[in-house]
């Protein structure tokens, strides 16, 4: 790319593209596929894989108790100002291979860029950089989501975090001893965050537009709920003394759809996982677990779509003869991120001549657990026909290229000026 060339400090496209296509081969399928669950053998091989590269170029690799993988470049001093880019490598079952990876090499390949040009022009910079891989933010094999920062930025009790458990009864600190990521070190608050993703909506593609900014971030109340029945033989068992579960799942799941529509786009409703037991063709449901989640980027659309629930959860089992049991809920608050770097990385944008479109992220992101504690951002770059969570996601090699120059460049910046370019008026964390 031309831009590229002209780039305060340049990146290495097919450098990046290699470490993309390395990275792959870890829980990858031919269908382009990926399935790298948080903490499974997958997840470790990725995880050596990418401390090999903190170690071949020079940054000191950290992991703390919940097993967030950082990597330090200190060039500026001990007590300079740190600045944290990085994402997520696990992913979701059967999902694809952008999500989350794309933004820590991408981080890897930024940060390295930025060591270069500053090397090359024999001066030092004014912060110093961690590229971070962030542990459980899918969410997929333990919940909640955001998991790793979540426990980083405080919000979340460390204890708790390790005694969750999938599927199949194993923790989280069970896992992380697996896989060799139990880790005891202690890593503080950085002075800003950055993270790049692929947008995982149509926005910019319909557009025609590469570059992205996700200035806004909806919230999100997650329910794991169970209806409670009477496991019976599906054929000798009357319909009228019939005590199923499920049905008064299916009773609800249709309700939460009738929510989302009462509130038009404003809502976001689903339940992605459904548990049942015994899950035997012939018996009687006696439990079904459902994972609800109810998003909006309005605090007051969340609360009503929850009192809505709640009466539709009540009915739904009186209808089905069931009870119910509210297991866990999570909530994360809707919010927008740092000003100070959104305008950074629109000046940064205008110099490739992008339009950086400001975008909402319904999904979550690891910055947005850290937005309460430093100022954090994330950039986007287009995911073709939209597509996320699916072996058809994909971002072209180009566009990858663009957002991780504009990242490296945003980093320069930082690094040439400060925690001024951050925040000009100097009202910066």
């Amino acid at each position: 790319m031309s831009e590229i060339a002209c780039s305060r400090a340049p990146i290495d496209p097919s450098r990046l593209q290699a470490m993309m296509d390395e990275l792959s081969t870890f829980g990858g399928g031919p269908d382009g596929s990926m399935t790298r669950l948080a903490l499974s053998k997958e997840d470790g091989a990725a995880r050596d894989w990418l401390g090999r590269w903190f170690a071949r170029n020079s940054f000191a690799q950290a992991v703390d108790a919940i097993g967030n993988q950082f990597g330090s470049l200190s060039m500026a001093g001990a007590n300079a100002p740190v600045v944290m880019v990085g994402s997520h490598i696990d992913s979701q079952p059967n999902g694809g291979r952008f999500d989350g990876a794309l933004g820590v090499v991408a981080a890897c390949e930024a940060v390295l860029a930025v060591s270069e040009r500053f090397k090359a022009e024999n001066k030092l910079p004014l912060c110093n950089f961690q590229v971070v891989n962030w542990t459980n933010e899918e969410g997929a094999r333990f919940q909640p989501s955001l998991l790793g920062s979540s426990v980083f930025a405080g919000a979340t009790e460390l204890k708790w975090a390790l005694d969750r458990k999938d599927g199949d009864g194993v923790t989280v600190r069970q896992s992380l001893a697996e896989i060799g990521y139990a880790g005891k070190d202690k890593v503080a608050i950085p002075s800003a965050l950055i993270e790049l993703h692929i947008e995982g909506d149509k926005a910019l593609f319909e557009a025609g537009e590469t570059f992205g900014i996700f200035t806004r971030f909806w919230g999100a109340t997650k329910y794991r709920l169970a209806f409670l029945g009477r496991q019976a033989h599906t054929g000798a068992t009357p319909m009228a003394e019939r005590k199923d579960a499920v049905l008064g799942a299916a009773y609800l799941i249709a309700d939460l759809k009738q929510i989302a529509g009462e509130h038009g786009l404003d809502l976001h409703t689903s339940v992605g996982r459904l548990e049942v037991f015994p899950n035997s063709p012939n018996t009687v449901p006696s439990e079904a677990v459902l994972f609800i989640e109810l998003r909006s980027g309005s605090p007051d659309v969340l609360a009503e779509a929850e009192r809505k629930m709640k009466l539709r959860v009540e009915a739904a089992a009186e209808k089905a003869g069931v009870t119910y049991q509210v297991r866990a809920v999570d909530r994360r608050k809707a919010g927008r991120f740092a000003e100070g770097l959104i305008a950074l990385a629109e000046r940064t944008a205008a110099t490739h001549g992008e339009a950086a479109r400001h975008l909402d992220t319904i999904g979550g992101h690891d910055a947005v657990a850290m937005s309460g504690v430093c100022p954090s951002v994330v950039l986007a770059v287009r995911s073709r026909d939209g597509v996320i969570h699916h072996p058809t996601e994909f971002t072209s090699a180009p566009d990858q290229a663009l957002g991780t120059q504009v990242l490296a460049d945003m980093l320069y910046a930082i690094a040439s000026e400060g925690l001024q370019a951050v925040d000009p008026s100097g009202t910066a964390a």
